[in-house]
């Protein structure tokens, strides 16, 4: 009989990592993603499973914490074939060689610090290197395309489903057939937000015997657009007009080519008062570089801001800042906008700009995204007055604002209404949530959907499908 484990985004939103075993079939993976924020030391331990017992991997999307650990899982023995969108695997690899020139470079500060002490063989070595990236793409690759059947085997079959939540992210369809009986498993991945500026709105599933659904925002409503995009301008304006400047933490992937979208539009309307603009990610840039790539997949907005100036993303007060002397030359500005990464504060460029500017009252810092547990970006919006950047402490002075209307994950009442949105639906499972808030929403399943069975699915647990 099949069964499913999931040994990542149990109880937890980061680490997507579910295995799928079919009797007489392949053994399925979805997603391969790195752990984040208190949970980060997950990433070093052993699997739970061998990896090389891996016969098929399926990606919804490309971020960190959906694909983060497959050069881990390439290293330790998968030699499987890889599935998912070709801006996917584009996407992928900017992601996945950030993350590992990120470890590389940590290991080497920490590495000289040790040689000091005498003490270089307790550092422990980066997760993964730049060349086991790319080994990545060395494996069978197999590009998918929008509701078409890729077969795994004989009996099995995957579609994806566009979920709007980043560039040609997915809802994964697994079709078996098992003793005479078909059978129907539906990934949610991570579901977009219908309010979503850049991406279209995800596509409804009709058919699923059994559904494995995020749960990031399963115990809240996000704020009206309308009301966080008028929030969005008024910070930016009121922060300009005082001389200040304003301090965007972005997520590389969709969030930034959000607010970018929403700043010209801005621009064109003549509602941003004059000030130089500062993408400083350079896995920001590379990632917006696809975006234009790709861009028959985005809203009708980006697509007519093409249509009529040439450019998606491009304006004339938009500066994209690659290297470190631009980054650092950004100092010496002010009344500007500054967008960089990390999203959660946890490393990049933000830190040099929170050290330079978060205690200055008349700067504002706008969070436009999750922030997971354990991470600063958390500390800092559950109130912290005092952060350490670089061993020194710093005052936070800068206006903290939070608008969550911006996020690229469906609330409680979108993933409410997409799973009503089944003609057939049978048992439910949660993944991808803080169990508290996952706590809230089995609850709200259980009033708006009663006839569905609702379960938390714990790290290592069978589900018997």
């Amino acid at each position: 009989m099949a069964y499913l484990q999931s040994f990542g985004a149990a109880e937890v939103v980061t680490g997507s990592c579910h295995v799928l075993h079919i009797e007489k079939g392949p053994v399925v993976m979805v997603d391969c993603g790195m752990f984040q924020g208190e949970h980060e030391k997950e990433n070093y331990r052993p699997f739970g499973f061998h990896p090389r017992d891996i016969d098929v991997l399926l990606i919804t999307h490309a971020h960190l914490d959906h694909v983060g650990r497959i050069p881990k899982l390439v290293k330790e023995g998968f030699r499987g074939k890889i599935i998912s969108q070709r801006s996917t695997f584009d996407l992928m690899e900017v992601v996945l060689l950030d993350a590992a020139h990120l470890m590389e470079e940590e290991y080497r500060t920490a590495f000289r610090k040790a040689q000091r002490r005498g003490e270089e063989r307790k550092v422990p070595k980066p997760l993964y290197t730049t060349e086991d990236v790319e080994a990545v793409y060395d494996l069978p690759c197999i590009y998918a395309e929008y509701d078409e059947k890729i077969h795994l085997s004989h009996d099995v079959y995957a579609i994806f489903r566009n979920a709007g939540h980043i560039l040609d992210s997915a809802t994964i369809q697994i079709h078996f057939l098992e003793k005479g009986e078909h059978k129907t498993i539906v990934f949610s991945g991570d579901l977009g937000n219908h309010n979503d500026i850049v991406m279209p709105d995800p596509v409804q599933v009709r058919k699923a015997d059994t559904l494995y659904i995020e749960s990031t925002y399963g115990d809240r409503n996000h704020k009206p657009i309308d009301e966080s995009v008028a929030e969005f301008k008024k910070v930016i304006f009121d922060t300009l007009m005082s001389r200040g400047n304003v301090i965007i933490p972005s997520f590389a992937i969709e969030r930034t080519q959000e607010i970018l979208c929403l700043l010209k539009r801005m621009y064109r309307k003549k509602e941003l008062p004059p000030c130089k603009i500062f993408l400083d990610s350079p896995m920001a840039i590379r990632a917006t570089n696809l975006y234009k790539k790709y861009h028959t997949e985005l809203s009708r907005e980006c697509n007519a801001f093409l249509k009529e100036d040439g450019t998606i993303f491009e304006f004339p007060w938009l500066h994209y800042t690659l290297k470190p002397e631009e980054s650092r030359k950004i100092n010496n500005e002010n009344g500007c906008i500054i967008i960089a990464g990390s999203g959660m504060c946890t490393g990049g460029r933000i830190l040099h700009h929170f050290k330079n500017r978060i205690w200055n009252p008349k700067n504002s810092v706008i969070f436009v995204g999750y922030q997971a547990n354990g991470t600063l970006g958390r500390k800092i919006v559950d109130g912290a007055k005092w952060i350490n950047i670089y061993h020194e402490e710093i005052k936070i002075n800068a206006r903290i604002y939070t608008i969550n209307g911006f996020s690229a994950h469906a609330d409680q009442s979108e993933l409410i209404a997409w799973m009503e949105g089944f003609d057939h639906l049978g048992k439910i499972f949660l993944i991808h949530g803080e169990r508290q808030k996952q706590e809230i929403f089995k609850k709200v399943i259980a009033r708006r959907l009663p006839k569905h069975k609702v379960h938390i699915v714990k790290e290592k647990e069978k589900v018997w499908i």
